[in-house]
């Protein structure tokens, strides 16, 4: 019989994920169930992808996440002529040592804010692909380590807008989750109008390696079988689904089972439940999944998606 309680026992004590958490709300006003996402997918090791129109807050989201962890922070403003190198580095000669330098790239760091991301080619958005997957880059044949944690946070813009390009398959599926901000409701919105407080004034409440301590104690919280057969269920629907022409990988089967582990360590409990997993698909799975030609015409892939998702959820018995 599986012991089952509040996460107290952790490392790491549940205070510094409630003082991440508050320190993203001073912030983000209005937004506790984004807030919340968020901090689950920094706890996991995941990349997230925060997509919506301008203005919504989605760099002040990234840049606060970052800020809240004592460790170092880049930040690139992707352009259609940003090149590869300018993400990763480049090897020069040093004409003083007569030999070739690598010199680092703003990957280098600790959490790399990947300021709208679809506004480069698809060339330089590839160059993030080895360090969100294998947390290092490869440069002449030679292997460069990346620190620890690592994080990349991409905004986006829709794809609908006019100098963007669209993210690959290949690239997306490195992203954990996929969240959206929306316009916040009234209240929150005259929050905003008076707050004084920007990103940059968020503080550090926990050291980087408090947080690597957090994330390997996340591993701890209990998934029972009956609930990973649920997740599985739900997997083999997205491959079976009459319009999906391409369902979730085995990479997105494990991104929902580390989200699930951490959004339950969030919300301070050793277990996850059948409603973490729920709350969860639509940002862990709607990005990954490709709908069939005749379903995206006329209509938003990733409206579509979340629409099929939900109705896929609709569909699975949920384990008791």
């Amino acid at each position: 019989m599986v012991q089952r309680g509040i996460i107290s026992s952790l490392p790491v004590s549940l205070e510094r994920i409630s003082a991440i958490e508050a320190a993203l709300g001073e912030v983000i006003r209005g937004k506790a169930d984004v807030v919340r996402l968020s901090l689950a997918c920094l706890l996991a090791r995941g990349h997230l992808l925060i997509e919506d129109v301008p203005g919504v807050g989605k760099t002040t989201l990234a840049h606060a996440l970052a800020l809240s962890v004592q460790s170092t922070f880049h930040r690139i403003q992707f352009t259609s002529d940003m090149l590869p190198s300018d993400v990763v580095g480049v090897t020069i000669y040093n004409a003083h040592t007569q030999d070739f330098e690598f010199k680092n790239g703003p990957v280098f760091t600790n959490f790399l804010l990947a300021d709208e991301i679809n506004r480069a080619t698809p060339k330089t958005q590839s160059a993030l692909l080895e360090a969100m997957n294998e947390l290092q880059v490869t440069i002449d044949g030679r292997p460069y380590p990346l620190a620890q944690p690592f994080m990349v946070i991409a905004t986006q813009n829709p794809v609908e807008h006019h100098g963007t390009y669209p993210l690959p398959e290949s690239q997306l599926d490195r992203f954990l989750m996929r969240i959206r901000i929306g316009y916040p409701d009234q209240a929150a919105e005259r929050e905003i109008l008076r707050q004084t407080s920007a990103p940059s004034a968020v503080r550090p409440v926990i050291s980087g390696e408090e947080l690597l301590t957090l994330q390997d104690s996340v591993a701890q919280v209990t998934v029972e079988e009956s609930l990973v057969d649920y997740m599985l269920a739900i997997v083999e629907r997205t491959r079976e689904h009459e319009s999906l022409a391409m369902g979730v990988s085995p990479r997105g089967s494990q991104s929902l089972f580390r989200a699930s582990q951490a959004l339950a360590a969030v919300e301070g409990r050793d277990f996850a439940t059948p409603d973490d997993v729920k709350r969860l698909v639509l940002p862990v799975f709607a990005h990954r999944v490709v709908l069939n030609s005749r379903v995206a015409l006329g209509q938003r892939a990733a409206e579509a998606a979340e629409r099929i998702l939900s109705e896929i959820l609709t569909l699975v018995d949920v384990p008791l």
